[in-house]
């Protein structure tokens, strides 16, 4: 079996067709989004309606909750109070450009999905198994402690925007990464795709699941120069698609 799991995408249609575009290419069985379909970018509606197109499985973000609620928070921890005005121009922009059918479709996204595939069961979320926007960082303290609570084989999340994966004890944490909004220092897209072995053996993690980390490049240039158009939005959201940086 094998699994693309996208997140983070961000309103961000150009990134995303990308990524589906490379995903059509590997002989994929399942496309799973973790969250966060708006917010940032310029193009809500099209990113959603091309989820929707695809019929893919989608958990909900913490700026799906927000908007799909119509709320100006995203629930995103900002110390910074220029970053929390960001924020907040990101949120007003995404409330007036998004349909309230597609608003409706945010609402009713599930906060988390438990699938089992050959032996081995995976539990989805955005942030963490406790918060829809909990950060687990690679060799966090909270990842850790997520990990000795999930009974599943394999938790998969996305919003930290950085992708990786990580034994805990025979259980495996997978971050997708970020479609739209990359924080890896590369403005490319970036997911990963997640292989379970099809056995009857009852093999341990590191035997029976294979994670490939896939980046792909797109023209980053029409995102940035649509944000830069728009006098709602801070043009510093441009720098961060050519910069591929958290700030």
């Amino acid at each position: 079996m094998k699994i693309a799991v996208i997140s983070d995408i961000h309103s961000n249609i150009y990134a995303l067709e990308a990524v589906l575009k490379d995903i059509e290419s590997r002989d994929i069985e399942m496309v799973v989004c973790t969250g966060d379909l708006v917010g940032y970018g310029t193009r809500p509606n099209e990113v959603i309606n091309a989820i929707r197109k695809n019929r893919i499985l989608t958990i909900m973000g913490n700026y799906d909750d927000a908007i799909g609620n119509h709320r100006l928070v995203c629930g995103c921890d900002y110390p910074d109070p220029k970053d929390a005005e960001k924020a907040g121009a990101s949120m007003s922009f995404t409330l007036s450009k998004t349909t309230e059918e597609n608003k409706l479709y945010l609402k009713n996204l599930p906060r988390e999905v438990v699938l089992s595939f050959n032996q081995k069961n995976i539990r989805f979320v955005h942030g963490s198994t406790r918060l829809i926007n909990e950060y687990l960082k690679e060799d966090s303290i909270q990842a850790q402690e997520v990990m000795n609570e999930i009974t599943e084989d394999i938790l998969v999340c996305g919003h930290t925007h950085i992708p990786y994966f990580k034994e805990y004890n025979d259980k495996l944490l997978i971050n997708a990464g970020s479609v739209g909004k990359p924080k890896t220092n590369k403005p490319d897209s970036n997911y990963v795709i997640i292989e379970i072995k099809n056995t009857n053996e009852d093999l341990n993690i590191k035997e029976a699941v294979n994670v490939e980390i896939i980046e792909v490049p797109y023209d980053y240039e029409i995102p940035a120069k649509e944000i830069e158009s728009e006098e709602m939005l801070p043009n510093d959201f441009a720098k961060l698609l050519r910069s591929g940086n958290a700030k």
